[in-house]
């Protein structure tokens, strides 16, 4: 039987209007199998494939080749790049979704074979611990970076600039900018990793500085309400700041200023495995000091993403790997059927197995699957 909840009711995301409140989250599937970093047929596949989300919210797409820190990961800073978007986004829209893309520039979680033997690039000369790069020579130590010149971080914010106008021409409903995960916006804004000391650094005000002039360059070109920004206060990737509720506070009420339409927020449920043990919860803080629309993402279920739907503590819920193992996954938790289950080793390796043969509902019912998942 059909379930009518809040998760399933239309909600209007900026210029974007959702037919229910489940966004299929961001996340990092290195099938751009080619030199270019140019999305192919499969990748058109596979987010055609979860066109019923209410909406998609691509893997994260360099916004340049300076940004680039894996192998295997798209881009969005070449005309053969926006061509290959292009043709997601019209599958994408043929099955009647819609399709916001990330963009990411990871900064100092990269390596020297990305970028022609140069030291990767962050607001400070601090190597990121515990973490390491995966090359096409598998997994490399991370060097420490080159700090950005002052005269340089205009430069980087053009290259958001850029890419998002290459976003809208190749037919993306809007953007997600990438400040979270301990990437390059995330480094400049928690002071664990910022230890400039120009207007950059120090403050809080000063290392929201960077996120800000990216924020302003994406909106001129998509506008406001079609422009959404990820954060990650608990931190990742070797990353932490000293007041993570402050810190994000902050900018985040700095963000009322520009209209956007959501910010999104990860922050996992606690004791799931993706929780960082002793860290501040700090979505709620957020919740509250944001006009626009707010995303929650952090190892929810259909019960869970409806109890925070209904308690207020999000608009809209983001899916990770339900979305991964199940492509129809709106229509199985409408109708209380049972998911796929994951595929773990197969989430960043080549090939088509464990990204676009997952059976949807109707073919799970025609062969039933051995395995389900229920988490």
């Amino acid at each position: 039987m059909t379930q009518t909840t809040k998760i399933f009711s239309s909600f209007q995301l900026g210029a974007t209007q959702l037919p229910n409140r489940m966004v299929m989250a961001p996340m990092t599937r290195s099938r751009a199998t080619n030199a270019a970093n140019v999305p192919t047929n499969s990748v058109v596949t596979y987010y055609e494939q979860r066109a019923s989300a209410g909406l998609i919210i691509t893997e994260g797409s360099q916004v340049s080749a300076q940004g680039v820190g894996y192998i295997n990961t798209p881009g969005i800073y070449t005309e053969e790049q926006v061509a290959g978007w292009k043709r997601v986004t019209d599958a994408v829209h043929a099955a009647g979704g819609r399709i916001f893309v990330q963009l990411w520039h990871v900064g100092r979680v990269s390596h020297p074979a990305f970028h022609g033997g140069e030291l990767p690039v962050a607001p400070s000369a601090i190597k990121p611990e515990g973490v390491k790069a995966f090359t096409g020579q598998g997994f490399e130590e991370i060097p420490t970076p080159r700090a950005l010149e002052l005269n340089e971080i205009a430069g980087v914010v053009d290259q958001f600039r850029q890419a998002a106008r290459n976003a809208k021409r190749a037919g993306f409903d809007g953007a997600e900018i990438h400040g979270a995960n301990g990437y390059l916006l995330d480094q400049f804004l928690q002071d664990g990793s910022n230890q400039r000391t120009d207007e950059y650094g120090g403050s809080v005000e000063n290392r929201a500085r960077f996120v800000l002039e990216v924020v302003q360059a994406v909106v001129d070109e998509l506008g406001a309400d079609r422009v959404g920004i990820r954060f990650s206060p608990q931190g990742s990737s070797s990353i932490q700041d000293s007041d993570p509720v402050a810190t994000f506070s902050y900018v985040t009420e700095q963000l009322n200023r520009f209209g956007l339409a959501y910010v999104h927020v990860i922050e996992a449920l606690p004791g799931h495995p993706m929780a960082t043990p002793g860290a501040p919860a700090v979505a709620a803080h957020l919740r509250k000091i944001f006009n626009g629309a707010f995303i929650l993402n952090g190892g929810y279920t259909q019960q869970t993403a409806e109890e925070a739907l209904a308690n207020n503590e999000a608009d809209l819920i983001a899916f990770g790997v339900p979305f991964i193992a199940n492509p129809d996954l709106v229509e199985r938790f409408q109708q209380g059927a049972a998911l796929n289950a994951p595929d773990f080793s197969t989430f960043y390796v080549p090939g088509d197995k464990g990204y676009i043969d997952y059976p949807s509902l109707e073919e799970a019912v025609a062969e039933p699957a051995n395995d389900v998942y229920h988490d």
